[in-house]
């Protein structure tokens, strides 16, 4: 039984085009990859080519010149301590590991700087000069300094230096996790690629048009409709 022959027929047939669309986005015909994973690598790209607080951390790294610290790091694992420890080695700080806790003294600016020149390296997709430095891999060097200042962001603030605290954090969530994030994709600049970004978003909100109105001519056609 159906209150409108020709609305339910539109209806499905619309369905049949979304669905006909649909499947083709899952299909590997944008350089070996389906539509979804495209978009995503692109829009992965452009949001990475605005995505590089490196220069504007190393202006607030520099405010803390010749500012000293001294804390004990507590690491998870016997090996992460021991990645943390080349880490300051690095930089000429006195360092010590026992166990799982790391003994640090040393300048706070120097050791920001340090890095953010890894994080800056490996935001580039450049991580020989890292790996050469560790003797690892440069992605571990990061975890390994992703882990070094929570722990330094922890001690300082139960020294109440809780300004050196933000500082860490900061270079931490901007540089650290960008880099490690960002590692192997090119960036790219949203003007280099504004016809593909403006076709995805019409596309995305006449796709998702097209598919409401195929389920109202549907329900239509079977004789459901809205009333007060």
């Amino acid at each position: 039984m159906t209150a409108s022959s020709k609305r339910l027929i539109a209806g499905i047939a619309m369905l049949a085009i979304f669905a006909a669309g649909l499947i083709a986005m899952f299909m590997p015909i944008f350089n070996g990859q389906n539509y979804l994973e495209y978009m995503d690598s692109l829009y992965n790209s452009i949001s990475k080519g605005s995505a590089n607080y490196i220069p504007a951390l190393e202006e607030d790294v520099a405010q803390y010149e010749g500012s000293q610290f001294e804390l004990t790091l507590a690491m998870k694992e016997v090996e992460l301590a021991l990645a943390v420890e080349s880490l300051f080695e690095n930089v000429d700080a006195t360092v010590e590991t026992v166990g799982t806790d790391v003994k640090v003294r040393g300048d706070l600016a120097r050791t920001l700087r340090s890095c953010l020149t890894d994080s800056g390296q490996l935001f580039q997709n450049e991580s020989k000069e890292a790996e050469a430095r560790y003797g690892r891999d440069g992605k571990e060097a990061l975890f390994a300094w992703w882990s070094a200042l929570k722990a330094m962001d922890k001690e300082l603030k139960k020294q109440s230096r809780f300004a050196e605290a933000a500082l860490v954090s900061e270079v931490k969530k901007r540089a650290v996790e960008c880099a490690y994030n960002y590692y192997g994709i090119v960036p790219m600049k949203i003007s280099d690629n504004l016809g593909i970004v403006v076709f995805s978003l019409v596309f995305y909100v006449l796709y998702t048009v097209w598919y409401g109105y195929a389920i109202i001519l549907v329900f239509e056609g079977c004789g459901l409709r809205l009333s007060h």
